[in-house]
């Protein structure tokens, strides 16, 4: 009774698409590196019986996980939580660096990235933090709670120099903007990426007249008030042309940067204080943001050349079209663009692609498989798969939406925000829309490290998901 109570409790609809983005990941792997003298697609020498391997144990996985009581879970969530950072730390201290990255432990044949394993262990923290009873999340205490939790793998992460697994903690603000997060943090978020790339891009002090134009603008549409929102593009527009003439004209030994720097720092500084003393929190944000965003344009030279390794910074330059080298940094994406490119609306057609068999196109099988789709498959093939993934997402709203349990919600939400980050990123780089950052494609890259942890990220969820009617946590 037990047994058929939870397969009829099971959502069948998210099973059916994760089994089919699996079997469209193994049929283009076999594609990828399809090998004449091992032409059996059930090779386990080859990496297709490999992945093949994964797959079944991950379906092992998925049934381990539907027989295990929901609120292990939720009672276990933290000790979980500890677990994954505590193989950060060793993998951290005792990993020996592979691609200039301390992020895999060796056991025997096979390579673990804890950081796989950290993305559902702090989803599972984060919910459990956020069910707590008459929990906010937009106050002070809840703040410092919620960046020690997403702070911790993250800095541990940086540490390893694995920069593309460490940003996928930050899709955790869309999480908490659903749970109540202020909008105006998404936006500072998304302030801060514009100001790191118009900073790379018009450095000089244009970057921060484009900062403080914005922030007019953001400042009228949040208060209405007209008088200092002109006020701020007044004097930024003045003090701008005024030091441009005394340059250009007098000849005078200005730095146009530092003058703007410090009209914007000192006019933020005293509209903060003054929107402070008088309680407006509305303009204490957007006073303060202003002073965070002008401080930290200063840094981007520094977290640009001093942080950031030679190349990340290629890649970033490349993107952004300061630098063109289609023989050297830019190859693999020019050869990926290419690749896709050349299978038009129907494709060339299963194993006849060219780029991949001749390996013009690198790591073919892993972060670049969007391409073998896109070469043999062509443009169809390509949207069947974003079809399947949106209606996978879509599927995941759904679910989390329909949850009586706040932690059962928390976690649904992190499930589609973790595998859309990599979705879209992933075929962002092999576009030339997203810098190539390392990131697999959810359930079709190969890999068995990557396979099993977004298989135990979505099964944990399946399950809370078949129980959600039992009682609330």
């Amino acid at each position: 009774m037990r047994k058929t109570n939870i397969l009829s409790k099971i959502d069948w609809v998210t099973i059916l698409l994760y089994t089919l983005l699996m079997l469209v990941g193994w049929v283009n792997i076999y594609a990828a590196v399809y090998n004449v003298e091992h032409h059996s697609i059930f090779d386990i020498t080859q990496r297709y019986g490999k992945q093949l391997m994964w797959i079944g144990a991950s379906l092992v996985l998925m049934f381990v996980i539907m027989l295990i009581d929901s609120r292990f879970f939720t009672a276990f969530s933290y000790h979980i939580y500890g677990v994954a950072i505590l193989l950060l730390v060793a993998t951290l201290l005792f990993s020996t660096s592979v691609k200039g990255a301390k992020a895999w432990i060796k056991i025997g044949g096979f390579a673990l990235q804890p950081a796989e394993i950290a993305k559902f262990a702090t989803n599972l923290a984060l919910a459990k933090l956020i069910s707590q009873y008459n929990f906010k999340v937009n106050n002070l205490t809840s703040y410092l709670k919620i960046a020690l939790i997403l702070g911790l793998p993250i800095l541990i992460i940086l540490l390893q120099n694995d920069t593309g697994s460490a940003l996928v903690f930050f899709v955790f603000l869309l999480v908490l903007y659903r749970e109540g997060l202020p909008g105006i943090f998404l936006f500072i978020g998304f302030l801060l990426a514009f100001i790191f790339i118009i900073t790379l891009l018009y450095p000089g002090g244009i970057n921060l007249m484009i900062i403080g134009s914005i922030y007019a603008v953001v400042y009228f549409f949040f208060t209405r008030n007209v008088k200092h929102a002109i006020s701020l593009l007044v004097g930024l527009t003045v003090s701008f042309f005024l030091t441009d003439y005394m340059i250009e004209t007098l000849g005078y030994e200005l730095n146009l940067g530092k003058i703007l720097f410090y009209i914007l720092l000192i006019y933020s500084l005293g509209f903060t204080l003054k929107s402070f003393f008088s309680r407006k929190m509305n303009e204490l944000i957007i006073y303060s943001s202003i002073m965070g965003c002008v401080l930290f344009s200063t840094s981007v030279d520094y977290v640009f050349n001093d942080i950031l390794q030679a190349h990340q910074r290629a890649r970033i330059e490349e993107l952004l079209g300061i630098r063109n080298d289609p023989l050297g940094v830019g190859y693999n994406v020019n050869q990926s663009k290419i690749a896709i490119g050349s299978g038009g609306i129907l494709g060339k057609g299963f194993l006849k692609g060219t780029q991949t068999k001749f390996n013009f196109v690198p790591e073919q099988s892993t972060d670049f498989i969007f391409c073998t789709v896109g070469e043999e498959w062509g443009f169809m093939g390509t949207s069947f798969v974003i079809l399947l993934f949106l209606t996978l997402f879509l599927r995941l709203i759904y679910l989390s939406e329909r949850q009586r349990s706040v932690f059962s919600r928390v976690y649904g939400y992190g499930v589609a925000c973790i595998l859309f980050f990599h979705f879209a990123v992933n075929i962002g780089m092999t576009i030339g829309l997203a810098p190539v950052i390392g990131i697999p494609l959810p359930f079709i890259s190969y890999g068995g490290s990557s396979l099993w942890s977004f298989t135990i990220l979505l099964s944990i969820f399946l399950k809370l998901d078949s129980n959600r009617m039992d009682r609330l946590w």
